[in-house]
């Protein structure tokens, strides 16, 4: 019986970082559906996992986390020697890493999460979209594409010459937005266009594609 449990959603982006870096370091997990619709997140008990209330929790062995990016660096290290090496140990690779990772979350991400939820979830629940935040957070990812076009053009992954957790925690979203007018944004930006496709096509993300309900 697997000793690491993920528990959430697989629609939520958070939870598909979490469960593409376990494929990619080829592990076993225990997979325990949050059902959102229902409050589930924010009831016990759950709670007790994450008192945020936020998808995935997740737990190995006598271990309890929250938060998708912390998670994915206990796996990729507290494995190492496992699947795909998602860090580098080299400190001025890492230092690289460690700054692109910062963009994701902090430049990326802010503008993608909104995104992803006017483009992609609010269809799910059937909700309409505000199309004055899509513009203008449109206008928002044109300008970060840029940078990350420039970037592309020099480095064939974000965080350096090989696949990393950097590109892997772009997935979740490139997956709704992809889906969306946003794609227009990637598509038009050749190096950045050949980096989502080499990254989307790898088997561990499509082992998470098949977790979501048809």
């Amino acid at each position: 019986m697997a000793t690491i449990k993920v528990h959430g959603s697989p629609i939520s982006t958070a939870t598909m970082r979490v469960t593409a870096t376990l494929y990619e370091k080829e592990l076993e997990f225990e997979f325990v559906s949050i059902n959102m619709r229902n409050g589930e997140h924010k009831k016990e008990p759950f709670i007790s996992l994450n008192p945020f209330g936020q998808v995935p929790a997740f737990e190995d062995g006598d271990l309890k986390l929250f938060e998708s990016r912390a998670i994915t660096q206990y796996i990729d290290h507290e494995y190492a020697d496992k699947g795909t090496k998602l860090t580098s140990s080299d400190s001025k690779k890492m230092a690289i890493m460690s700054v692109w990772s910062e963009v994701e979350s902090l430049h990326y991400d802010q503008v993608a999460s909104i995104l992803v939820w006017e483009l992609g979830i609010k269809t799910l629940f059937g909700i309409p979209l505000d199309s004055n935040v899509v513009e203008e957070n449109e206008a928002k990812l044109d300008i970060i594409l840029d940078v990350y076009e420039k970037r592309l053009s020099k480095s064939k992954y974000l965080g350096g010459d090989s696949f990393t957790l950097v590109d892997l925690h772009h997935l979740p979203s490139l997956y709704y937005l992809m889906k969306s007018q946003s794609k227009k944004l990637f598509e038009s930006r050749p190096y950045v266009s050949a980096w989502v496709a080499d990254i989307t096509a790898r088997p561990a993300w499509s082992k998470v594609l098949a977790m979501i309900p048809n």
